[in-house]
């Protein structure tokens, strides 16, 4: 466990809010006899920015799954607090999943792809219309909503996957790498763009990344797992105040908790036998 100087979640995967999903002795083998994950224990609040952090293979995206319900888990247990009879498939239907790469339909125009959650469950074009492009005005997109995937930039891509996630109104907000091939300079957009929206609605959010700079600037608190077999290594909460702006990028408090994020992560990978 490291050590350094940082504030740290309460509890022993702790979180200060009142917790939303409980990960107990959570461990994962793929019918390979790969071990993903080991005995991962994680409690995730109502409200909070979690990033999951740790080197590639670590297990961040096949905790995600988990919790998300697309994949099962090996032993352990996954608890909803407050879902009574209802314990997961309640909270099924209030997540949404932004994915690595955007997934969009190449034939189908903005719209189309944003609605796709509401025409699944057999909501008409017409009666899902005011909620598609509210949600794709979230995220700055009203104005391409009869544009295809092909006219559009990476960014912009992206920003529609997040739309479709968001139109079921979701209480938890997966998002698993989703900004790690773009560009710096959109990158830092969309880090800004979702932040605005995660205090503007109140989700709570857990974001797979390998970054320390973006968990970091995005986060209330950073998981850093271990390598293979994933599994929590050390907590640290980030106590800058909200909302975080383009100038808390170069502050001492910015580089001083990246250094720190970044001496646990190289912790983890020691102590995990990670080369």
């Amino acid at each position: 466990m490291n050590n350094a100087a940082i504030a740290t979640a309460p509890g022993p995967q702790g979180s200060p809010h009142a917790p939303l999903v409980s990960l107990r002795g959570v461990s994962k083998t793929f019918s390979n006899g790969t071990v993903a994950l080991k005995d991962m224990s994680l409690d995730i609040g109502e409200r909070e920015f979690v990033s999951l952090l740790g080197p590639s293979g670590c297990g961040k995206s096949t905790a995600l799954r988990i919790i998300a319900g697309l994949g099962d888990t090996t032993s352990g247990t996954i608890a909803w607090p407050g879902a009574g009879g209802d314990p997961f498939g309640k909270h099924q239907r209030e997540i949404g999943f932004v994915f690595q790469e955007p997934t969009l339909m190449p034939w189908a125009t903005v719209f189309g792809n944003v609605w796709l959650p509401l025409r699944l469950k057999g909501v008409s074009k017409a009666a899902a219309r005011g909620d598609v492009m509210e949600a794709l005005a979230m995220v700055g997109l009203e104005k391409f909503a009869d544009s295809y995937p092909r006219e559009l930039s990476g960014g912009m891509k992206m920003r529609v996957s997040i739309a479709r996630a968001l139109i079921t109104r979701p209480k938890l907000l997966l998002m698993d790498e989703p900004f790690a091939a773009l560009d710096e300079i959109t990158r830092f957009k969309l880090n800004n763009d979702l932040l605005h929206l995660w205090e503007t609605f109140g989700w709570t959010v857990i974001f797979v990344t390998h970054s320390v700079f973006e968990s970091v600037y995005l986060s209330s608190r950073i998981v850093v797992m271990a390598a293979r077999p994933g599994r929590v290594f050390d907590e640290l909460s980030i106590d800058a105040p909200y909302p975080r702006e383009e100038e808390f990028r170069t502050s001492a408090t910015y580089n001083d908790y990246c250094r720190k994020t970044s001496d646990a992560l190289h912790a983890a990978m020691e102590g995990s036998g990670h080369q």
